[in-house]
């Protein structure tokens, strides 16, 4: 196959619109399904919360704002395929874009050195995870991770005997210790196997995936569809005020590991669930 270049200043500029984009407007299916919270929500007090969310996301997309003043961490999934040839950094070029969204679309800076806590400026570096995969093409989805949600997510090892059951029960347990501070209605990137760090990466991947959607495996959409059922039984609703809509979606993506070992990772999302994709 005939390698085919990429040029940075074309990814800086994708990269960088696309991160604006996220923070301005969420996708068509995560307001579906906010939308469908509120026509259904039995609680007056998460009716209102849903509607409020409803307007911020209307305001935000008019007005070119950021949905939430939390304008979060920034996490790439990046697929790279064999037949695309860079002859520049990835990384550099990703994190360039994020640079130049954040000044032009003036967002918060939210990252900072984990020790001394100085701020780097401008939101960089991000999250970059890389595949490589077959054919000639970039694909890079995007998750704007705010520190509220995302600071109540967790990684347990369980053994393998605890099973299904026992990844449930740390779901629900998750979720009822963010109680409202994770800002239900939420959405839930659930991984599982691998080891303690890749079980996380499937979470990520679990949520990058288009709002609201099942697992092609049998299994794994019996179990994301079980757990949606359960977690909103916990009657904790928009905004942490009561009610039915506690999560609109549970998605999930496992990988094989070790006999003596069941990684669970749980990864939860706000509603304001900010992301997208470009191919490339």
């Amino acid at each position: 196959m005939n390698q085919r270049g990429l040029s940075r200043e074309k990814l800086v500029k994708a990269v960088k619109e696309l991160i604006l984009r996220a923070n301005f407007e969420l996708e068509p299916e995560v307001i579906r399904l906010l939308k469908k919270a509120e026509r259904e929500e039995i609680s007056p007090e998460g009716k209102i919360a849903l509607k409020i969310i409803l307007e911020d996301i209307r305001v935000a997309s008019e007005k070119k704002l950021p949905i939430c003043q939390d304008t979060g961490l920034s996490v790439f999934l990046a697929e790279l395929g064999r037949g695309v040839s860079l002859d520049f950094d990835l990384a550099d070029a990703l994190n360039q874009g994020l640079r130049e969204a954040t000044q032009e679309g003036y967002l918060r800076r939210s990252v900072a050195d984990p020790l001394t806590h100085k701020n780097t400026g401008d939101n960089t570096p991000g999250i970059v995870h890389l595949n490589l995969v077959s054919g000639n093409r970039l694909r890079i989805r995007l998750l704007v991770k705010g520190a509220g949600s995302e600071n109540k997510s967790r990684v347990r090892m369980l053994t393998p005997a605890e099973g299904k059951e026992g990844i449930k029960k740390f779901v629900l347990e998750t979720v009822s210790r963010a109680g409202g501070q994770a800002c239900p209605p939420l959405f839930i990137g659930l991984g599982i196997g691998g080891d303690l760090e890749m079980c996380a990466i499937l979470a990520k991947q679990a949520l990058a995936r288009k709002a609201g959607s099942r697992s092609k495996d049998r299994e794994l959409a019996r179990l994301e569809r079980e757990i949606l059922k359960e977690v909103n039984r916990l009657g904790i609703g928009p905004g942490g005020l009561g009610g039915k809509f506690t999560c609109l979606g549970v998605q999930a993506e496992k990988s094989a590991g070790h006999i003596a070992s069941l990684a669970v990772a749980v990864n939860l999302q706000c509603w304001a669930h900010r992301g997208g994709e470009i191919v490339l």
